[in-house]
């Protein structure tokens, strides 16, 4: 395999990351987006697209085609993997962006009907082969990685952090917060579900809620297995989030200015991946932002001898772009074993 040849990327589902992948695919020349699955209409589908885009005329329907920059996707009417026809298309990998299907029998499902690779753009619901979180722990895959995670748009944030620090300090333990957009799956009314807190109104409601990236933390980071715990606010605002971050450091001589300017040298290096920010912003600033995370040197505070506390944001959009890093990641080696 070249890496002269475009990725050729399936998606399953057409929410708001699949669309976002496919809009960041569109304008690249090193990832085509071959097919998508998602029981929308396809009218609806790209209505849907163009109402958030930057460029919305650059995309039109075609039949069952959306067609954009990077040329001509055909939309399936499915939202099964066992019933999408990955071989028929030829995909190198499927990223599966519907927060759905989270298992190994799921993932194999895709594997069985032809996709070579699987990419959930969540946590695993149970054991797979990797975690890949860019700028962490890219040089873990293997070539017989065959169901693999991205994480999440906080674990991602959270492990950008959490390593960079470590290069340079001792860190005993810590907690993560995530204040975190109301998602899809929440009632906008108060609406009976599995969980009392999220059966209440995402509207109108500060929602506490667990965080999965503490469990599998130590998946991508060893060093912090059992040392952090995580957990959730869901907030009444659609999108944007902010992740606030207590560590207890070994060293009571480590200063908040420390802090800040580890996290701004780690940013030169890591300019696609994470940002520094000296303004007042909120989460609306955010927005468009491709970054997994946006340090704010406002927000870092020491407390006592060994507490610092520190503010990060971070969108959607960013988890989008390191998806497509990780498809990039692995096409890059697969050619490197062809050749």
């Amino acid at each position: 395999m070249s890496t002269d040849r475009p990725v050729r990327l399936g998606l399953m589902g057409f929410g708001q990351t699949g669309r976002q992948l496919y809009d960041l695919a569109s304008h690249r020349d090193d990832i085509t987006v071959i097919a998508i699955a998602d029981i929308g209409k396809p009218q609806i589908l790209h209505y849907l697209l163009q109402s958030e885009v930057a460029r919305p005329a650059e995309y039109s329907l075609d039949g069952n085609y959306l067609v954009g920059p990077g040329g001509r996707t055909r939309l399936m009417s499915t939202d099964q993997p066992a019933e999408m026809p990955w071989d028929v298309f030829d995909v190198d990998l499927v990223i599966d962006a519907t927060g759905r299907y989270r298992s190994a029998d799921e993932m194999r499902a895709h594997l069985g009907n032809g996709a070579p690779r699987v990419l959930l753009r969540t946590l695993p619901g149970d054991d797979i082969d990797r975690i890949v979180i860019p700028g962490v722990n890219e040089e873990s895959i293997a070539p017989q990685d065959r169901m693999v995670s991205a994480g999440s748009p906080t674990t991602s944030a959270l492990c950008l952090l959490l390593h960079t620090l470590s290069q340079h300090f001792v860190i005993e333990c810590g907690s993560a917060t995530t204040v975190h957009a109301y998602t899809s799956d929440q009632a906008l009314q108060d609406y009976a579900g599995s969980d009392y807190r999220r059966s209440r109104s995402a509207a109108r409601n500060i929602i506490p809620n667990g965080h999965e990236a503490g469990h599998w933390l130590g998946h991508v980071l060893p060093l912090f297995a059992g040392k952090i715990t995580t957990s959730t606010l869901n907030v009444p605002v659609q999108e944007g989030c902010l992740l606030d971050v207590n560590l207890v450091f070994e060293d009571a001589a480590v200063t908040a200015d420390d802090v800040n300017r580890v996290m701004t040298e780690a940013a030169k290096r890591l300019p696609e991946q994470m940002g520094v920010i000296d303004d007042p912003i909120v989460s609306s600033d955010v927005l468009g932002s491709s970054l997994s995370l946006l340090f704010d040197i406002q927000g870092t505070l020491k407390a006592g001898e060994h507490f610092v506390k520190t503010l990060s944001w971070y969108e959607t959009r960013g988890h989008a772009a390191r998806l497509l890093d990780v498809a990039r990641l692995y096409h890059r080696l697969d050619a490197r074993e062809v050749a």
